[in-house]
C-alpha cells in the first residue's frame, strides 16, 4: 500500500482568522467550564482526564446488572465510511479489496468506501455487493468545460452512491468556502448522490472556544443549500485530529455530536435531527473505535488511513458491536 498523504495539521501554518458565529441559545462554544479546564491545562493534559473519566464511567456501569441494549441517539443504522484519500495503486487496491471481500463484517452497518477516483471502475467491478463505493469529491453542477473536476452523472455512470464533501483537506489546502461546498452537496443530492456532509474546527478554533460556532456555520451552509436532509451524513472531523494521530476523546467527540443533532432539532427539525447519521473522524483506528462507538451520539465514523488496511478496517466496522453495553 503507498504511502499515507501528509497531514493537513502539518499543511497549516499559523492561525486563520476566525469565521462568524451562528448564534445558537444553548451553545455559544464550549461550555465554559471545558473552556475554562482547556485554559488551566495543557491538551494533552485534558486528554489525559477524559479518558481517566471514560475509564471510571466504563468500571461503574460494569458493576451493575446488565442487560443489552443499543444506545444510538439516532434512528439511522451505523455508517462507516473508508477516505482513501490520494493513496494507492492498482496492485495494492487489489490487495485492499481482496481483504475487504473476505472480511467479516457485521450485518447492521453500512459500509462505504471512497477510492481516488481512477479506481472507482476498478473497485466497481471488484469488491463486494456489500460495501457501497463514494467518490471524494464532486463539481457544483453538470459537467462542461471544468478542466480537471468531476460531474456527479460521472459519479452515477461508474456507479458511485456516495460523494465526501466540506472535507477539511478541501477546505484549507485545496482553498474551497463554506457556500461553494454547499452548492456541490445540494446538486449531488438533486441528482441522487448521497452526501458525507464534513465539519469540523481548527486546532485554534478548539482553543479559542469556538468549536461549535465553526461547525455550527459549516452546518448552517449546508442547510441553506440543501433541498433535503435524506441521504445526507454528517461527519465530524476536528482538524487537529486528522492524520496526526490525535483523538478526540470519547467525551469531547460526544460533546459535539451532541450540539450538533441539537443544532439540527432547532434549526432544521427534530425529526431530521433523528434520522441523520453523524459520524467521528479523526485518527480513528481499531484501537479507539471501540470506546468512541459506544457515545449514544457517535453514529459510526469516516477513517482515513485505517481504512487502507482491510483486516483493521474491518474491526472499526464491526465496533458496532459496542453499541449493547451493559445498562
Amino acid at each position: 500500500m503507498a504511502v499515507a498523504s501528509t497531514s493537513l495539521a502539518s499543511q497549516i501554518s499559523g492561525p486563520k482568522s476566525a469565521t462568524s458565529s451562528i448564534s445558537c441559545p444553548q451553545f455559544s462554544g464550549l461550555r465554559k467550564s471545558f473552556s475554562k479546564f482547556e485554559n488551566s491545562v495543557s491538551f494533552s493534559t485534558s486528554q489525559a482526564f477524559f479518558h481517566n473519566v471514560d475509564s471510571q464511567l466504563r468500571l461503574s456501569s460494569a458493576q451493575k446488572g446488565c442487560r443489552a441494549v443499543v444506545t444510538m441517539a439516532g434512528s439511522g443504522k451505523f455508517f462507516v465510511g473508508g477516505n482513501w484519500k490520494c493513496n494507492g495503486t492498482k496492485d495494492s487496491i487489489s490487495k485492499l479489496v481482496s481483504d475487504l471481500n473476505s472480511a467479516q463484517l457485521e450485518s447492521d452497518v453500512d459500509v462505504v468506501v471512497a477510492p481516488p477516483f481512477l479506481y472507482i471502475d476498478q473497485i466497481k467491478n471488484s469488491i463486494t455487493d456489500r460495501i457501497e463505493v463514494s467518490a471524494q469529491n464532486c463539481w457544483t453542477g453538470k459537467g462542461g468545460a471544468f478542466t480537471g473536476e468531476i460531474s456527479v452523472e460521472q459519479l452515477i455512470d461508474l456507479g458511485c452512491k456516495w460523494v465526501i464533501l466540506g472535507h477539511s483537506e478541501r477546505r484549507h489546502v485545496i482553498g474551497e468556502n463554506d457556500e461553494f461546498i454547499g452548492k456541490k452537496a445540494a446538486y449531488a443530492l438533486s441528482q441522487g448522490v448521497g452526501v458525507i456532509a464534513c465539519i469540523g474546527e481548527l486546532l485554534q478554533e478548539r482553543e479559542a472556544g469556538k468549536t461549535f460556532d465553526v461547525c455550527f456555520q459549516q452546518l448552517k451552509a449546508f442547510a441553506d443549500a440543501l433541498p433535503s436532509w435524506d441521504n445526507v451524513v454528517i461527519a465530524y472531523e476536528p482538524v487537529w485530529a486528522i492524520g496526526t494521530g490525535k483523538v478526540a476523546s470519547p467525551e469531547q467527540a460526544q460533546e459535539v455530536h451532541a450540539a450538533v443533532r441539537e443544532w439540527l432539532t432547532k434549526n432544521v427539525s427534530a425529526e431530521v435531527a433523528s434520522k441523520t447519521r453523524i459520524i467521528y473522524g479523526g485518527s480513528v483506528n481499531g484501537s479507539n473505535s471501540s470506546d468512541l462507538a459506544k457515545k449514544e451520539d457517535i453514529d459510526g465514523f469516516l477513517v482515513g488511513g485505517a481504512s487502507l488496511k482491510g483486516p483493521e478496517f474491518a474491526t472499526i466496522i464491526n465496533s458496532v458491536t459496542s453499541k449493547k453495553v451493559a445498562a
